[in-house]
């Protein structure tokens, strides 16, 4: 079939198909352009035409703090797998590779926004003040969340994949009602108008997420109702064994244009520029100007899970060369190389991670295993006849359980006795 003979559409004729897409471009200019770098590998600080400036708002101690949350950060996963491995955890989700995505990311947000994570975000749990112990319950089996999301706007992990972005869009429209509503009170009655801040949500998902419909279909509604979101794409290579070059032909960060809105890729193991445009890209969420995609460009350096070994399906050469490009080294080197660090500050860093994984080790020993009614108890928010039932039914199931337990108690007694009895009868 030929150009000719393509069914025409309501936008012929006009310009209205092609003004989306020209203001997506005027943002960043065109998608196609290289991904941006502040930091180099070898710690050496570039220059960006839009995002130095964002840059240069970083001092010293923000550096330096940006540092020790990667190495903390870090020190914590490291804790993690050797619980799992010692059977103190049922799965642990590595992130080592990826800590400047997240720590970056994490530090740009401001705390009425709202943070929709995966499952690998611990790097941005750390960043929203969440308790990383309280974190692990989920993997140890004792807990369906861990934390409160209300006290750190840091949502509960979610497993299924993709699942949060739709969520994420409905809630970043619910802000965007609720500040339509407070402007509206405020024009008013200026009395009763808010004076909170303005919002914005950020939510994370993986390369191989983005190939899920949720994603799609997540995007077209920020789009259409411009809501006040940041997607942030973790494009660590690989979705389990299946690269990225599976799942999209393009940079990710490209599909953004389809949608009208900006797309932008950087170097995800570049914390300051990680950071750069992550709060440009909120701001501009914000202000009502319209969604973003980021495509953080990273490396998982170690397994999907503790339960995959990724030495069935790529090379260690691979890993190599992403580990000549670690997040954790470039900025030492900047910071060492500037003055902005000595060994005293390294060597604190260290022990103040050493001391995180004493912490969290010896709660983790401490945690005990819940009650399964609370499971019942947790179902419906108002009594249920159906779960009563199931209760029931439990309740009588694990009685029967504990009369075996006495009946063998009573035997084990009488064969004591009936031993005791057989040997006194021998000795006389």
């Amino acid at each position: 079939m030929g150009a000719t003979h393509l069914p025409s559409t309501e936008f012929d004729g006009t310009e209205a198909d092609d003004q989306l897409e020209a203001q997506a471009e005027a943002v960043l200019g065109d998608p196609a352009v290289p991904m941006v770098q502040l930091l180099g590998p070898d710690g050496t600080l570039g220059t960006d035409p839009v995002f130095s400036e964002y840059a240069a708002r970083l001092d010293a101690g923000k550096l330096r703090g940006f540092y020790a949350d990667m190495a903390k950060i870090r020190r914590f996963d490291v804790e993690a797998t050797a619980l799992q491995r010692q059977g103190q955890l049922a799965l642990w989700v590595p992130l080592t590779g990826q800590e400047a995505a997240q720590i970056g990311s994490g530090r740009a947000s401001q705390p009425q926004d709202y943070i929709f994570p995966t499952y690998r975000e611990h790097g941005v749990a750390l960043t929203r003040n969440v308790d990383l112990a309280e974190l692990l319950r989920q993997f140890r089996g004792v807990s369906n969340g861990g934390w409160n999301p209300k006290e750190t706007n840091f949502h509960l992990y979610t497993l299924v994949l993709a699942a949060q972005t739709p969520h994420a869009v409905g809630y970043a429209m619910g802000i965007q009602r609720d500040q339509k509503l407070a402007a509206k009170a405020a024009t008013g009655d200026k009395a009763s108008g808010s004076a909170d801040p303005k919002a914005a949500v950020m939510v994370y998902f993986g390369d191989g997420a983005s190939s899920e419909g949720d994603v799609h279909e997540s995007m077209v509604f920020a789009a259409s109702y411009n809501a006040p979101v940041v997607f942030f794409c973790q494009n660590n290579h690989w979705a389990i064994s299946v690269p990225t070059t599976v799942q999209t032909r393009i940079p990710l960060s490209n599909r953004a244009k389809g949608y009208g809105f900006p797309g932008i890729r950087v170097d995800g193991n570049d914390v300051i520029a990680v950071h750069a445009v992550t709060e440009w890209a909120l701001e501009r969420a914000r202000e009502g100007k319209s969604p973003v995609l980021i495509e953080a460009f990273t490396y998982r350096v170690g397994a999907h899970t503790t339960a995959d070994d990724p030495t069935k399906y790529r090379g260690s050469d691979e890993e190599s060369q992403w580990r000549a490009k670690d997040p954790l080294e470039r900025l030492e080197k900047y910071l060492r190389a500037e003055g902005l660090a000595d060994d005293a500050f390294f060597e604190q860093v260290k022990a103040d991670g050493d001391e995180l994984a004493a912490y969290v080790r010896s709660t983790i020993h401490d945690l005990g295993t819940p009650d399964i009614r609370t499971a019942f108890a947790n179902t419906y928010a108002e009594a249920h006849p159906l779960v009563a039932e199931e209760l029931a039914w439990f309740e009588e199931y694990s009685a029967g359980f504990a009369d075996e337990a006495e009946a063998d108690e009573a035997g084990a007694a009488e064969s004591d006795a009936s031993k005791a009895h057989t040997d006194g009868a021998v000795r006389r």
